[in-house]
């Protein structure tokens, strides 16, 4: 028997069986079988999100999908598509999505499903850009749902708990070029004397560090589109910071060859080889590796990243990097940026998930009481403190009950959640 296992390696699937239907009717196929069953994208979720005693069915091998409006404006693609397997497809077409996530490696139904973002002050989340779906429920039936309708900004960020989505429709827009620039050795007290106006740089900030030192990060990452973005960069605002351009390529993890990562050093390129950190054809971050997020309101950011700087003697020895990005408010109920403003605090951790879990309950003790988890990633948060943080967790319950009255997708982790 074959060992099936997560994209990081941390979690092997316990699902009887993994199947990967090649057509609609297949898929519908095995539903009708009947038993436990979840959905599989990229498996890029670093807990068991995704996992199922019963069988799970991916969805990569379902015939492609790539339709663009007539008004050019949005775009109806497959679910399993990556997002790096769409981006140059779109650009051919002269077309392209408002951001992308650090890597490109993941499937759009998937991304959607679990909240995951890009960044930027401007720029919503990769489910805001989701202006249509399909979903398969696990009965067979086909539901589509549209922006605006009253089902939909539940439906969205779904947690894999209403069905497969085969199919997503996109909001698109002129294709734009963007350049990349980093600035080593800023200093934290400036960062969060100044947040807003450094988040507000480009269209993409990111501050990385690896907490090694409490004075100073180790880099920020600048994106920007062209030829919208400012000459200067803003050389004031760095020079406040005590930061300096980088004179060569760097990888968010200090001393890993940068080769993975998107062109940097003010060239202008295409805008989906610039907005993600990591290029596809390389393995990204750090490969072997656990992941943990909490996005707090823009409000509480300087209070959440103090908290993190203050326990940055414990949390260094566990983590290959730190990032923290923005992203813009939502509608959709269960999207980490709901209703708000939201800073990701992002912890890319080593390969060590029981020192991570005995941790991370230490880490958001100190977080503010508004830090929402990253759905995908591990975290250790009480379920009846997560389901107090989402305004409309009983509206998606309920819509959950609905879509799939058999209660055949929920796994231990829904369970977890009280779904």
């Amino acid at each position: 028997m074959t060992i099936e296992r997560n994209w990081a390696g941390n979690l092997t699937y316990r699902a009887s069986a993994i199947e990967h239907p090649s057509s609609i009717d297949e898929l519908q196929g095995l539903l009708a079988r009947g038993g436990a069953v979840r959905f599989l994208g990229s498996r890029h979720c670093f807990n068991d999100i995704a996992d199922t005693d019963g069988v799970l069915i991916a969805l990569d091998r379902l015939p492609v999908v790539f339709e663009v409006a007539d008004a050019r404006d949005a775009v109806r693609v497959s679910g399993g598509l990556r997002y790096g397997d769409l981006a140059p497809l779109l650009d051919a077409e002269g077309l392209a999505l408002a951001n992308l996530a650090s890597l490109p490696h993941i499937s759009i139904a998937g991304a959607v499903a679990t909240g995951t973002h890009g960044s930027g002050d401007a720029t919503g989340s990769l489910a805001s850009a989701v202006r249509a779906l399909t979903i398969i429920t696990p009965a067979g039936e086909v539901r589509s749902l549209a922006r605006g309708d009253d089902d939909f900004d539940g439906a969205v960020v779904s947690l894999g708990a209403l069905g497969a989505v085969v199919d997503v429709t996109l909001d698109v827009e002129p294709a734009y070029e963007v350049a990349q620039h980093v600035f080593e050795h800023p200093s934290w007290d400036a960062i969060l004397a100044d947040f807003d106006e450094v988040t507000s740089i480009g269209t993409s900030v990111s501050i990385f560090s690896r907490w090694e030192h409490t004075d100073v990060a180790d880099q920020i990452w600048v994106k920007q589109r062209q030829p919208e973005a400012r000459e200067n960069t803003r050389a004031d605002l760095f020079d406040r910071l005590g930061a300096e351009p980088a004179t060569a390529k760097r990888h968010p993890i200090i001393g890993v060859d940068p080769v993975a990562c998107t062109e940097q050093l003010g060239v202008p390129g295409p805008w989906f080889e610039r907005l993600a950190h990591f290029k596809l054809e390389f393995t990204p971050s750090a490969g072997a590796e656990i992941q943990s997020e909490y996005l707090v309101p823009r409000a509480d950011a300087v209070a959440a990243i103090q908290a993190v700087r203050t326990l940055a003697g414990q949390i260094a020895p566990l983590l290959l990097v730190n990032e923290i990005r923005t992203v813009a408010p939502d509608y959709l109920w269960l999207s980490s940026s709901q209703g708000t403003d939201a800073v990701g605090i992002h912890f890319t951790w080593k390969p060590d998930e029981a020192a991570v879990r005995e941790f991370l309950p230490t880490l958001e003790a100190a977080l503010p009481e508004t830090a929402r988890p990253h759905w995908g990633k591990v975290f250790t948060l009480d379920a009846a403190e997560v389901r107090s943080r989402y305004s409309r967790w009983d509206d998606f319950a309920d819509l959950a009950a609905r879509f799939d009255p058999e209660r055949r997708l929920v796994n231990p982790y829904l369970e977890r959640l009280g779904l």
